[in-house]
């Protein structure tokens, strides 16, 4: 029988191996259920590991794929590290894409190839001011920022589709809900020719580095996870709760608006009501399973873009619901938190108690009994005979 026994001190090994151990728990778990649907689970494997990775334009798309996921995870890292719950990065990945978007469309045959700079300047300031909101109520009302943070996402989806079913609609859309096509002078330059990798993956890179020297090397960076990890220090040493809440959310709410920037003038092109494509809430399971550290994102990044290719080619190849993708996320979620446990406990044997010979015609109840018991003496006075 196992049971769990607490550990003295938090284990530096698992912390850095639960992922891994997760990783492989998800992967055993995805081969039985591959099993279950009738089909071959190495062939389900190779779908989700090995196609993204087979051929430069497959590891093009893998990168445009972790592109996105790695810049909302980096701003979300700053948030998780503050203990300030921003559930609402896909609402801010979305608004940040409308601001971009009005931005691209303003743009003609004459229009300056810098206008990119404005496009993707717009989309930062879309989704901090996406963010702000929920900073500005938990700052003056206390108001839970997971709520609103999480409410303001169906918002700010409603608000795309108003745009794209009515003011911006594409009079040449053929009743579509989708704007015009942006002008090639909108598009995010590309890193190289005859691929979809944008220059979104070297400003992914260089905020991965940037996250790094904020929290490990300024002061500011410090304060912020002071903060989270004890506000009552924090409020000793005259950090400021109030800013940090502001730093986190306008953080995290812009470079979600970054990304949703780089997706509508890169691979989109346009706005559609599909441009919510849940990478705010994948980005969540990438910022967790990289452990908040800007290298274990870039990582983690990559992996969940292996789900989000692997679960379209399950789709057109082996004829899976596309769902598939969503199980995976969901799988490495609950295996991830299940794993971390090792982390404060460790698994130990719990040995069985040790059964009491009985005698025959002896009861239980006489065995347990001790065949001599202390027998009370009767109390003394002082001067008795």
């Amino acid at each position: 029988m196992l049971k769990l026994e607490p550990r003295p001190q938090l284990s530096r090994f698992w912390s850095y191996g639960s992922p891994i151990l997760a990783l492989l728990v998800t992967v055993l778990i995805g081969m039985a259920l591959f099993a279950a649907l009738g089909k071959d689970p190495v062939k389900g494997l190779l779908v989700f590991f090995w196609e993204p990775i087979k051929t430069p334009y497959a590891l093009g798309e893998l990168m445009v794929k972790a592109t996105p996921l790695l810049i909302i995870a980096l701003g979300l890292a700053v948030c998780f590290r503050a203990n300030v719950w921003n559930i609402g990065a896909e609402g801010q990945f979305v608004f940040g894409a409308i601001a971009a978007g009005g931005v691209a469309l303003l743009a003609d045959k004459t229009t300056s190839q810098m206008i990119v700079v404005p496009i993707l300047i717009a989309g930062v300031l879309g989704g901090m001011v996406w963010a702000g909101i929920v900073a500005f109520l938990r700052d003056k009302f206390n108001a839970n920022e997971i709520l609103v943070s999480l409410m303001l996402v169906y918002v700010a989806t409603l608000l795309l589709g108003y745009m794209v079913y009515g003011p911006w609609k594409d009079p040449h859309g053929y009743n579509f809900p989708q704007t015009k096509t942006f002008e090639a002078v909108t598009q995010i330059p590309r890193l190289m020719k005859g691929s979809r990798v944008s220059i979104g993956l070297v400003i992914a890179l260089l905020g991965a580095g940037a996250l790094w020297v904020f929290l490990f090397r300024t002061r500011a960076g410090f304060a912020q996870q002071v903060g989270g990890l004890a506000p009552a220090a924090a409020r000793y040493a005259g950090f400021s709760a109030r800013r940090a809440v502001w730093i986190a959310l306008l953080t995290s709410g812009g470079a979600a608006g970054l990304a949703g920037a780089l997706e509508v003038a890169g691979p989109l092109g346009q706005l559609t009501p599909y441009v919510p494509a849940g990478y705010g809430f994948a980005a969540i399971i990438v910022a967790f399973v990289g452990r908040l550290h800007p290298v274990g994102m870039i990582f983690s990044a990559v992996l969940m873009s292996m789900f989000y290719i692997g679960g379209e080619l399950a789709q057109s190849r082996l004829g899976l619901p596309k769902s598939l993708t969503g199980v995976f996320q969901g799988l490495l979620l609950f295996t991830l938190l299940a794993c971390d446990t090792l982390i404060a406990y460790r698994i130990r044997r719990k040995l069985a108690p040790k059964a009491i010979a009985v005698t025959p015609g002896t009861s239980s109840l006489q065995a347990s009994t001790p065949l001599t018991a202390p027998v009370a003496r009767p109390a003394t006075t002082e001067g008795a005979a």
